[in-house]
Order: C-alpha cells, then sequence, then structure tokens
C-alpha cells in the first residue's frame, strides 16, 4: 500500500478519521495491557517504530548485527516476516526461501546474520537460543507484547518524523507518540532532523545516524538511469540518485513490498535500453530471478554520528 498524502499533515481528511483512530488507539493499548511477555533465555533487543513503515528498521537492524558480530557476539534476528507465507519459526535459507515465502525484508537480514521468521515471537526467540544465539535483535515488534524487551529502539526517518502525529487510519502512527516513547528506551533518527522529533524524546538517549550509498554509488556517479523502488519512500530512494550524481531519465514508484512480475520488469529494461536499470536491495530480492543480474542495485549502509554513545547504550543490556 502506499501511505495517504495526508498522513503528512493535520487536515480535515485526518480529523474526520480521528474516531476511528481512537478506537484503534484504544484497541492497541487494551492489547499491551493484556499482554503477559515470555522472557527469552538471552537479551532482546527491539528495533521498532511508531509509524507504519517507512522508519529504517532494517538498516538499522543490520548495522546492529554486523557490530553485535565485530565485537565476538552471536546475534539472530528475529521478524514476522511481512509479505511472506512463512509462519514459523523457521530459520531463513538464502537458497530455498524467496519473498514468497519469508519476506523481503528476512533476506535481507539473512545476509548478515540468522534470521528467523516466526509469527509468535517468543517461539522465535526460543529457536534462536537453541541455535546458539546470545542476543536477539527484533526486527519490529515494539507493540507486540508477546516477548520481553531488554532494550527498545524507535526508529524515525528525520525528513517525515512522525507525520501528522495521528494515529491510524488517520495519520501514520500505531499508537499516540507520547505513548510509544514512555515504552521506548531510547530513538534512533536517521538523517536531518527535519521536524523536530528528537525534543520529543523527554531526556532519553537520542542516536543519529545516517544512510551512505554503497561502493555501486562511483560506477553510476554522471550516467543517465532508469529507477525504480517498491519502498515506504520511493522518493527517498530517487534523491539518493540525484545526490551520488547519477542523472535519472525516470522514476517508477511501486508500492511497497510490491511483487514485481517478470512484466513490469522487461518493460522497464525496454524504456532503459543501453542505460542502467537501478533500483534497492529490498527491491532486488523481490525481482524474478533470471532478470536480477540486469538490473543494478545501489546498495546503502547506515553510518553512526555517535558510536560510543551507541556501545554504552548496548554495553547496559549485554553487560
Amino acid at each position: 500500500m502506499r501511505a495517504p498524502d495526508f498522513w503528512q499533515r493535520d487536515g480535515m481528511p485526518a480529523r474526520l478519521l480521528s474516531p476511528v483512530a481512537a478506537v484503534y488507539a484504544w484497541a492497541g493499548a487494551r492489547r499491551l495491557a493484556r499482554g503477559q511477555p515470555e522472557r527469552a533465555a538471552v537479551p532482546v533487543i527491539c528495533i521498532g517504530n511508531i509509524v507504519a513503515g517507512r522508519a529504517g528498521k532494517t538498516p538499522v537492524t543490520i548495522a546492529l548485527a554486523q557490530r553485535l558480530r565485530a565485537a565476538h557476539r552471536h546475534p539472530h534476528i528475529l521478524t514476522r516476516g511481512y509479505g511472506g507465507t512463512e509462519v514459523g519459526p523457521r530459520v531463513v535459507d538464502l537458497v530455498r526461501h524467496d519473498a514468497a515465502r519469508v519476506g523481503d525484508e528476512a533476506l535481507l537480514l539473512a545476509e548478515v546474520a540468522p534470521t528467523w521468521v516466526a509469527r509468535c515471537r517468543p517461539e522465535g526467540a526460543a529457536a534462536a537460543v537453541s541455535m546458539a544465539a546470545d542476543v536477539i535483535l527484533m526486527d519490529d515488534g515494539f507493540q507486540n507484547p508477546s516477548l520481553a524487551k531488554d532494550l527498545s529502539l524507535v526508529v524515525v526517518d528525520g525528513a517525515t518524523g512522525f507525520g501528522n502525529r495521528r494515529v491510524i487510519p488517520a495519520g501514520p502512527c500505531r499508537e499516540p507518540v507520547a505513548v510509544g516513547l514512555a515504552r521506548a528506551d531510547a530513538m534512533v533518527v536517521i538523517g536531518e532532523d527535519r521536524t523536530g522529533v528528537a525534543a520529543l524524546a523527554a531526556g532519553k538517549p537520542v542516536l543519529a545516524a545516517r544512510l551512505v550509498p554503497g561502493p555501486e554509488a562511483v560506477a553510476l556517479r554522471g550516467r543517465a538511469v532508469v529507477a525504480f523502488a517498491g519502498i515506504g519512500r520511493p522518493g527517498k530512494f530517487f534523491a539518493t540518485l540525484d545526490e551520488i550524481g547519477a542523472r535519472p531519465l525516470a522514476c517508477h514508484a511501486f508500492p511497497d513490498h510490491h511483487p514485481y512480475a517478470r512484466r513490469d520488469i522487461e518493460t522497464l529494461l525496454a524504456e532503459a535500453g543501453s542505460a542502467p536499470l537501478v533500483t534497492t536491495a529490498k527491491d532486488a530480492v523481490r525481482l524474478p530471478a533470471d532478470l536480477r543480474q540486469r538490473v543494478t542495485v545501489l546498495t546503502v549502509g547506515l553510518q553512526w554520528a555517535d558510536e560510543p554513545a551507541l556501545d554504552r547504550l548496548l554495553a547496559g543490556v549485554l553487560g
């Protein structure tokens, strides 16, 4: 789905939907209040958000997994596998599994650490521990009360923040902002904080980070390209192409998690002609397997503004 434009501003559509939003918020609060979280045998770090998608949880989870592995820890990643059919708990196999089965994000996460798809989070955590995990990174699940969290990070896109700060369907928030932040241990703001979200952290740590283009950017500089993306904010990817010096001839936005059909990619390849057809890593895993080599993938990485602050936060949980 594509987020409605009015989620970024407080106008008449948002106000008309506010009674429905109140019911949604009440139901979520009731679910959290009635939950009886199970505790895993190892620390659980939740990388969540308050808005519905588009915050940048996956790059943060990948960056944390890489950092923990560099510190000789054995992190396993736990995800619901959004967009896939797998119920789990099942460890992701990059050879046998595809996005239709485990979801696109799970495939990206599995490239950096063992990743478990589990609709039931406690069962997924137990499976990870049985396979020698000494810390669990829970991708999403901030509003899921089934598994106890030792550290909860709320990820926020600095450009869009919490939108109009209203709850679904009147806005992009899964719960009232103040309620969610009260449960969080820290906030991660990705990119320039243009909406003042850091001021809402109420004294809790705020970790600044930014996405940096991968090594593919060098080869794209100065080249005419055709771009496409089916992510939460396609425009963010297209802006990145401008920033690295590529020259987009056309930019095609698809819905988030769009399952690309062969005709989608063949049409785009024909339009691009001799120019590179460029997309994101998250989109690439949803392409027909035999067409992936014909599409250029621009990866991104996460760069922390204050790495010692991050390490202190992690040390408080991991010792």
